[in-house]
């Protein structure tokens, strides 16, 4: 995937009336990314995480239930944080947006090296504060050309604003 642009971003840069109508509505979609052995051995080494499914491409094609190696599920899942940056729109006067957790995280299908993920957001819910606002995200993260998802999640998120 490509950096996104300053004008891309100032394109989703939305006042919090046109955010508030996204509740319920028609889902953001993040550009495809590529998962490669790369990727896939780089989180291992960051996660102390070398089980043979990930790392060995030899040994997990003959031994493996998947034909070759996957991802670890908590890569597909940290892969949101870049997906999301690439589609959701962002609330004017915020400052900073966090994660809060997630509900229902959900590991459907693998992620086998080289394949492509993108990233499906629609914004089920959201509570406004004097100084934050908390969105509540329908999550999913699509592998182009399979039949299930690789992960489901409800994805909490709170962005801080400037208060009125």
């Amino acid at each position: 995937m490509s950096e996104v642009s300053e004008a891309d971003l100032r394109q989703r840069l939305v006042p919090l009336e046109t955010y508030r109508g996204y509740v319920d509505g028609d889902a953001f979609v993040s550009d495809w990314l590529t998962v490669d052995q790369a990727m896939i051995d780089t989180f291992a080494d960051a996660t102390h995480d070398h089980q043979f499914i990930h790392v060995d491409p030899a040994r997990a094609k003959a031994e493996g239930p998947f034909g070759g190696t996957v991802a670890h599920g908590f890569l597909s899942l940290s892969l949101l944080s870049t997906l999301a940056y690439r589609a959701m729109p962002f609330v004017e006067g915020a400052t900073i947006g966090v994660n809060y957790g997630f509900e229902r995280v959900r590991f459907v299908s693998p992620v086998r090296s080289g394949a492509r993920v993108r990233g499906c957001f629609r914004l089920k819910g959201l509570n406004e504060r004097a100084v934050t606002i908390q969105s509540t995200w329908e999550t999913t993260v699509e592998v182009e050309g399979a039949a299930k998802p690789a992960l489901t999640a409800e994805w909490i998120t709170v962005s801080m604003i400037q208060p009125a």
